[in-house]
């Protein structure tokens, strides 16, 4: 029983050590994920010592897995809403003209429910809504939301990372641009509200983290869109699935070197993936705003077929970003790993992650 339990006690051990290990490797990078997970076993397990175990070892088993509860709530605290949020509240008009709501879903190419997600959208009425996975057969049901959302920037592909979005809101300075992997999409557009202020528009999907693979891709895109918007003279917006949790350690770097805030923080964790499976879902879908955006809403949508919920953010662009609670500025540290990670990916070669995965 001791040895058992002692087992249980290195594997979370190591399962919680390894994702500070700063390595662009899918084995190091998808421990990060289950950290709600992980937090649940930890509190069952050491509760099941404290009854079965005594003397010695019961004390050094309970004490490591309290190491382990320490550190994996301490990461996802920030998402409690004991913490104060990051994103402000907006006090003005929800439906004015300085305000824009967007619904982000990654369909799931294989899902065939297309008359739910456009009925979804309709229902909805967002002002942007845009779509991730999506081949020629998902552009093609889709084509009927352009009746009411004219604007419209589509790059359907067969290997999962295809990408439309919907607009009923002006787009211009519009870029279909590869930031890092052949075929992995990013859509880059100037949005201008009904107020007649601009703002940019960052949708993006890159790569999932695997183990069998390196995570480079991913964590150049970000690092690559997250330089984007710290150039960007505009107020920024960054929407999509960006295949990583709200508390990793990419997420915070992104976050420190585009200086953008997470609605998220303070407010609850709003799971989407995996829709399929309520006790193994973290936040993958998400939305990174300016400092003079404020939050209206966000809610997660009803399942509609895919693996992810969709999600619906609305946000006001306001005058100023007077007591926004930034995160931390990027040192030289976070620029040096900055560089790091983009020179990994200037070696890659090979095909995006996970572009048969749906065939």
């Amino acid at each position: 029983m001791v040895i058992l339990f002692a087992a249980l006690t290195l594997m979370l051990l190591a399962a919680t050590g390894i994702p500070f290990l700063h390595i662009s490797h899918g084995l190091v990078r998808v421990f990060a994920f289950p950290r709600l997970q992980i937090l649940t076993i930890t509190l069952i397990v050491a509760a099941l010592s404290i009854w079965l175990l005594d003397g010695t070892a019961r004390n050094w088993i309970v004490g490591g897995l309290l190491i382990v509860a320490g550190v994996q709530a301490a990461c996802i605290a920030q998402f409690l809403p004991l913490r104060p949020r990051q994103s402000k509240r907006y006090e003005g008009d929800p439906d004015g003209p300085n305000t824009v709501s967007i619904v982000s879903y990654n369909v799931k190419m294989s899902n065939r429910r297309y008359q739910d997600a456009v009925d979804l959208i309709e229902r909805e009425a967002p002002d942007l809504a845009l779509f991730m996975e999506v081949d020629e057969g998902w552009a093609e049901a889709l084509e009927p939301l352009g009746r009411s959302m004219p604007h419209v920037v589509s790059q359907p592909l067969d290997n999962s990372y295809g990408m439309i979005l919907y607009s009923k809101l002006e787009l211009s300075d519009v870029r279909l641009a590869n930031l890092v992997m052949d075929k992995v999409p990013s859509i880059i557009a100037r949005v201008t509200l009904r107020s007649g202020h601009d703002f940019s528009l960052y949708c993006v999907h890159p790569e999932p983290p695997v183990p069998y693979a390196d995570s480079a891709g991913r964590d150049a895109e970000l690092v690559r869109v997250a330089e984007l918007v710290d150039e960007d003279l505009l107020p920024a917006i960054v929407c999509g699935d960006l295949n990583d949790v709200a508390w990793s350690h990419t997420t915070r770097h992104f976050q420190r070197v585009s200086r953008l805030l997470d609605p998220r923080v303070g407010r609850g964790f709003y799971n989407t993936f995996d829709a399929r499976y309520p006790l193994l879902r973290w936040p993958l879908d998400h939305l990174f705003h300016n400092a003079r955006f404020d939050l209206i809403a966000m809610r997660r949508l009803k399942h509609i077929g895919s693996d992810h919920f969709p999600m619906l953010f609305k946000v006001a662009l306001t005058r100023d970003a007077d007591g926004a609670d930034y995160p931390e500025e990027a040192d030289e540290s976070d620029l040096a790993e900055s560089r790091e990670i983009v020179e990994d990916a200037r070696k890659l070669d090979r095909e995006a992650i996970g572009t048969d995965w749906e065939k």
